[in-house]
This record gives structure tokens, sequence and C-alpha cells, in this order.
């Protein structure tokens, strides 16, 4: 039996989606009721028969500070996928994003040991991944600096994976992977997906930075080789390739057809525009949209490598402007 935490976001519904074409056996944890529709919505980008699929999951409402309730969850588990997470850069989300990431990891990683799970897959994130010197390629070696101004979304997601490294030094085994920005059908409202709503709707500016970028196909895809592999306690950074912004933000708008941005966004223009965020969050109690730290990431040229599981795998990665040309289809077919 295989647990996967976090089964109504991106990458645990793909995800979700392949163990049961495959005929796992497969619990998830869910947290809120009202977003098991995103689940479904997934499985429809890619199957008529979606019901069928949905109802072979054995679904466990289950908060990740809610031990009892994940501890029902572990029953008759063998392997676990760890996806769940919450992800915020607003720095007043800082003690929601510590309890959930890192001390909901720590349950997690917990409940595995006691009932001797097998195997730990942990989903992190490339934001954990310390800052290149001389321009180098980011990689699993480069050094995370806890005295770099890092946004606590990377803070907590880091915390996370000192909790997995733990449970490998208490008998566990596990693999961590990190990847970039992650593409995928079926969740327009928020995350990557309202990119390509934003796209239809039209956007003026791109900026000067630099992302990596990665098909929710492939993070899936490794994840499970992974998990059968005899890879033990290694983490692996998961980037297709490395794109400007600009290219980016005319893709997307290319794949939706709509008009692509032909702004630059400057460093000035984008420091007004967090701290007015900032300024309308104090006023009306919304949710930030801009911080500093996006801002930075931004107007950042950073390169990620993920030769390590290219080499480890013979892996090769699906091609981005694919990606963005069959994701803006599905966009334009259910939006």
């Amino acid at each position: 039996m295989i647990l996967v935490t976090g089964g109504t976001g991106l990458v645990g519904s793909h995800l979700l989606y392949k163990l049961v074409l495959e005929h796992e056996k497969v619990k998830a944890t869910y947290r809120n009721e009202s977003k098991i529709s995103n689940t479904k919505n997934i499985f429809s980008c890619y199957t008529e028969d979606f019901d069928t699929l949905f109802n072979a999951i054995e679904w466990i409402q289950a908060d990740l500070v809610d031990v009892p309730a994940l501890s029902k969850a572990f029953l008759g588990v063998t392997k676990v996928y760890h996806c769940a997470a919450f992800v915020s850069f607003e720095p007043d989300k800082y003690q929601l994003l510590r309890k959930t990431n890192i001390e909901g990891t720590a349950n997690i990683v917990n409940l595995c040991i006691s009932n001797n799970i097998k195997k730990l897959c942990y989903v992190s994130s490339i934001a954990t991944l310390g800052e290149a010197l001389n321009n180098e390629p980011i990689s699993e070696e480069t050094n995370w600096n806890p005295e770099d101004d890092n946004s606590v979304y990377a803070i907590t997601k880091y915390g996370a994976e000192m909790e997995v490294w733990r449970g490998t030094q208490e008998g566990i085994d596990a693999v961590i992977v990190n990847p970039g920005v992650i593409l995928g059908a079926g969740i327009w409202r928020y995350g990557t997906g309202s990119l390509f709503k934003k796209a239809k709707k039209g956007l003026k500016y791109y900026t000067s930075g630099t992302l990596g970028v990665v098909s929710v196909d492939d993070v899936i895809s490794v994840m499970t080789i992974l998990m059968e592999s005899e890879i033990t306690n290694e983490r692996f950074v998961l980037v297709a390739e490395n794109w400007t912004y600009k290219n980016f933000l005319q893709a997307l708008a290319k794949a939706v057809h709509a008009t692509p941005p032909i702004k630059i966004a400057n460093h000035s223009l984008l420091s007004i525009a967090w701290k007015l965020d900032w300024l309308k969050h104090k006023i009306t109690g919304k949710r930030r949209l801009l911080t500093k730290h996006i801002v930075k990431s931004l107007i950042t040229e950073t390169h990620y490598s993920s030769d390590k599981i290219k080499t480890a795998l013979n892996y090769k990665f699906k091609a981005v402007e694919e990606t963005i040309k069959t994701t803006g289809i599905h966009y334009l077919n259910q939006k």
C-alpha cells in the first residue's frame, strides 16, 4: 500500500493518477474537502473514465499536524510520497509555514519510523538550494547559507529537509527531489496553473530574471523511478531547462492565444509594486501577491543543473516548450 500526502495538489494528483493507472493500492490524504475537486479535474484532463480511477483511491482527511488522523492513514502502508506543503512567501505566514512544512514533515518522518516504512520520497524545492558562486550552475552541492536573506518559504522547506535527513539517521530510507517551477494541467485558480489564466487575460510586463522549469510529468516519473530503485538518502534537482522570464511569459501567452508582454518591469518599478502590495495588505488584510523575495527572484539570473539525476537514471526531461504548449491546450479546453 502506498500513501500520498497532499493528494489534491498538482504533484500529488498527477502522482495518484499514475499510480492508479498502474493498479497500485493507494491511500491519499487531503486537508480541505473542497479541494478534492482538484484531483478529479486533473484526472479529467487525461481520461473520460476519471471517476473510476478516482474511486480507486482510499481518501483520508488528515492535516499534517493531526497525528491521530495521520496514524490512521499509515495503517498497512509500506511506501510514502510526502507531497503536502504550504506554499507562501508572505512573511506574516511564517509560523503557519513552520507548523505545516517543518512540524508536519517531522510527523510524517516519525510515523515512517514507527511503522517501518520501506521508503519515503519527499518533494522539496529548489528554494532550499544555496546561491551559486562565480555564476556556476546551482546543484545539489550548492551549500545553503542560513545567513542569507532567505524567504520564509525557503527556510521552512529547508527545515523540512532536515527532518527527512534526521529520519535517515534513525533508520528509514529516503530520497528528496528539488523541483523548479512545476508546470502541469488541471489547477487553474492558483499555483503555476494560474499563470495560464493570467496570460490569457493579458500580461503587459516581463522581468529580467530567469527561472528553472520542469513538467509535472517528469517530477512524478523521477519520483516513482527513484522509489523503485536502490538509490537511498540522496536528493536530486529536477529542472528540465532554464528560461528567461521574457521567453517564458511570451510562450505562455502564445500557448493560450493571447498577446505576449513586450515591456520590461525594471527593479525600480517592481520595488514600488511590492511596497504598494504590502500597503494594500495592511489596509485590506488581503493576501500578498508580491513580496521583496518574489521581486528578487524575478530579477535574478540563476541557472540550475540536473546533471545528477540525468546521470543516475539516464533520464531525459521533456522539452519545456512542449509542456507549455500542451498545458495551454488543457487550459483552453477546461477554462
